[in-house]
């Protein structure tokens, strides 16, 4: 092999190794889930249209190394050094060395090395050099996949370990899904049976097999009366392996709504798969604002499984909460118990209190806790900035839904003249409905503010054309009132932070609707 060709090969080398970093972090951020990776170079490549030109010259380089190995040389420098924006370690989520990532750097290594050394073998180095730089994304995924059945070996023995402490600590379970509202109404649970009961809930985010058994092996401590648990899932099976263990006494879901609908593909698909933990012999919790919820609770009732219908609307619900404006009410069995601080939604607090007395805690002694509810962190959190004007945080709120209540938050925060701004990078994983949701998000937000600081490529189009589309005058209420807002586009953060700083003053707000970690475009 000439000293170019050895030169090609090692610098194709040196950039495979440095994209394995970038992608490896995404596939931590990802969950591993196999396609993850790929899905997301898919969205950062094509980001502007320089990017999308070095792809092509990257592509090129390899094709055109067949004959002139020297112009994967291109590639190698394309690959080390893009895509512009991701970066090695990153800023809001950086790559941590787990056990499990390590297993993932090293069968990923040994495959890319297993093809260079073999086309260096063959006399085509660095072609497949340049080529295995260019499908990092891939060969992660690969390996991601590979991995996998290892790795459930590895949680297997960590679910053993869980199942044994559950059997004998012997808590009662209550398990929580739905599209949104699963932490809040979690941390409700804890806090009204916390008065009378040892309560033990899974901590944020452990809401998947790992997670949870994590949090029964390191919490669930002798005495506990209760372990309340969160379920999230990705597909099909997930909850109901999770119930086989876990075994719940109590089953809740809380909403539905167009969440992981780029994995699920439908909302149907949704409802299908949450449904997995109104496992028999369990009392299940359900909100019947959602007609599709409304329909399973006939028809589990049909079939003799206990059911609490709770509502933020339906007088005849179990457990009615309305939103009254300066705070919530709670009705139950059309006796009202007792209010609630407004900031709350309305259905996650009667999903809470149905667990409750389902539990055995009186109405008076929820009474006397509804007042102190907590509030979940980033979630609608008010506070006033260094400037004097209103921080709404609602960063961690990524659904439709809870994107129309934080805008209704606005609306009602500071005097009538304020400035009201909105700070986001729009919805995620809303499958074939983002573009479009994202759009109406601004076209909603025109009613209510003045600017929409729009952060990174994400659904920027979709954000700015819903800007545009108010900008043509389309009334935003049934007033017919026009109101002008401005689209603002930054491209981090911390960029939209200082924006704010310049631009508002005493008695103006601000809402930060959601917040993508930096392994986003």
């Amino acid at each position: 092999m000439t000293a170019l060709r050895a030169v090609t090969v090692a610098a194709c080398s040196v950039a495979s190794v440095a994209a394995g970093l970038r992608w490896l972090r995404v596939a931590q951020r990802e969950h591993y889930l196999p396609g993850a990776v790929t899905r997301f170079a898919l969205r950062w490549w094509p980001q502007d249209a320089a990017s999308a030109a070095s792809v092509v010259v990257a592509v090129a380089g390899v094709a055109l190394a067949w004959h002139w190995p020297a112009t994967a040389l291109a590639t190698a420098l394309i690959v080390a050094t893009g895509p512009a924006g991701l970066g090695l370690r990153g800023r809001t989520s950086t790559l941590a060395w787990t056990r499990r990532l390590r297993t993932l750097a090293v069968v990923g290594t040994a495959l890319a090395a297993a093809a260079i050394a073999g086309a260096v073998v063959a006399g085509v180095g660095p072609l497949v050099a340049g080529a295995v730089a260019l499908v990092v994304p891939l060969l992660v995924d690969l390996s991601t996949a590979i991995t996998a059945p290892f790795e459930r070996t590895v949680a297997h023995a960590h679910v053993r370990r869980a199942t044994e402490r559950l059997r004998r600590v012997a808590p009662t379970v209550v398990a929580i899904t739905g599209s949104y509202g699963k932490t809040s109404t979690k941390g409700y649970v804890a806090h009204l049976l916390a008065g009378t009961r040892t309560v033990v809930a899974s901590p944020a985010s452990f809401n998947n097999r790992a997670g949870l058994a994590r949090a029964v092996n390191e919490n669930l401590a002798d005495g506990t009366d209760v372990f309340v648990a969160e379920m999230g899932t990705y597909g099909p099976g997930e909850i109901a392996e999770l119930c086989s263990w876990l075994t719940p006494a109590v089953s809740v879901i809380t909403a539905i709504g167009p969440v992981h609908l780029e994995r699920f593909r439908s909302e149907e698909a949704i409802v299908e798969a949450k449904a997995e933990i109104l496992v028999d012999g369990a009392t299940i919790v359900l909100n019947v604002d959602d007609p599709r919820l409304a329909a399973l609770a006939a028809e589990r009732a049909e079939r003799g499984q206990p059911v609490r219908r709770v509502s933020s609307g339906t007088p005849d619900s179990d457990v009615l909460v309305r939103d009254d404006g300066d705070g919530l009410t709670v009705v139950v069995g059309g006796v009202e118990v007792g209010r609630a601080a407004t900031g709350a939604r309305p259905g996650n607090v009667a999903c809470a209190v149905a667990v409750a007395l389902e539990l055995g805690v009186t109405p008076e002694q929820i009474a006397g806790r509804l007042g102190s509810l907590p509030t979940a962190p980033h979630r609608l959190e008010s506070a006033t900035g260094a400037g004097g004007f209103t921080v709404l945080d609602d960063t961690y709120n990524a659904n439709p839904a809870g994107a129309a209540a934080a805008l209704q938050k606005l609306a009602a925060t500071g005097v009538g003249s304020a400035r009201r701004v909105v700070v986001t990078p729009g919805l995620v994983e809303l499958g074939p409905r983002q573009a479009a949701e994202n759009a109406a998000f601004a076209v909603a937000a025109a009613a209510v503010a003045n600017d929409l600081v729009v952060v990174g490529l994400t659904n920027r189009r979709a954000l700015l054309a819903g800007v545009a589309h108010v900008g043509e005058g389309d009334a935003s209420d049934s007033g017919g009132h026009r109101p002008g807002l401005r689209g603002v586009v930054v491209g981090r953060r911390e960029e939209a932070v200082a924006w704010v700083r310049d631009n508002l003053g005493p008695g103006d707000v601000v809402l930060y609707e959601n917040d993508l970690p930096d392994h986003y475009p």
